[in-house]
């Protein structure tokens, strides 16, 4: 006597199809976090690094930084980004860390610029921190970086708050974050930012501020 297994495979198939779903849906959030994750990475570098370079040079020999050289450096990282709106959804936290002048190793911070509207402050210090009792450097505990006399490290955190492709369902963590850092590559006057005009005062990307709006110079 012949028999119909055709109802008992659809019955399979609609059990198995949502786990299949899930699955599949998961693994795109997961790729896709993945993909977010390097690019904020990435983001943090090149802000490091293009924040070691810039300045101009002065008839002293030493590279005098200005307000809007730290202004263009933030717009290359709003670049960089692209769509993933960077200061709408994440923070942008520049540290300038060296050595407090007169002492040999004490390390303080001692400017710091931000850009970003999600509120997050600096989970390795702020302005001025170190001044007075020295700090160990900045970055996770023990993984401290530091900086050496008569130069400076330009510091960066970069802090993301995700937005899933698909839903937060999928994902373990609501922010991502990465750190970096770059010696500063020329002879910095390290006295101070400059203003080109103290008159007319270019904008100071401040830290008690939450925009995201990003401008050259």
């Amino acid at each position: 006597m012949c028999r119909s297994t055709s109802g008992t495979a659809l019955t399979e198939f609609a059990l198995a199809a949502p786990l299949v779903m899930t699955a599949g849906l998961w693994g795109v959030e997961s790729a896709h976090r993945a993909v977010v994750q390097m690019r904020i990475s990435q983001i943090s570098v090149l802000i490091a690094d293009n924040a070691s370079r810039v300045g101009e040079n002065s008839l002293l020999g030493e590279t005098k930084l200005y307000e809007t050289d730290i202004n263009d450096v933030l717009y290359g990282a709003h670049v960089q980004a692209g769509n993933f709106d960077l200061y709408k959804h994440g923070r942008v936290i520049l540290s300038s860390l060296e050595v407090v002048p007169g002492t040999q190793d004490q390390q303080y911070i001692h400017w710091q610029r931000c850009k970003g509207e999600l509120v997050h402050t600096s989970s390795y210090g702020h302005a001025g921190d170190g001044l007075m009792s020295g700090i160990p450097g900045m970055g996770p505990p023990g993984e401290e970086i530091i900086a050496f006399e008569g130069e400076a490290v330009m510091f960066v955190e970069v802090v993301y708050d995700y937005q899933p492709l698909i839903s937060r369902a999928f994902t373990h963590a609501d922010k991502i974050s990465a750190t970096a850092a770059f010696n500063v590559r020329d002879n910095r006057d390290l006295s101070q930012v400059y203003q080109h005009d103290a008159g007319d005062p270019d904008a100071t990307a401040d830290c008690n501020v939450y925009d995201g709006v990003a401008t050259l110079g």
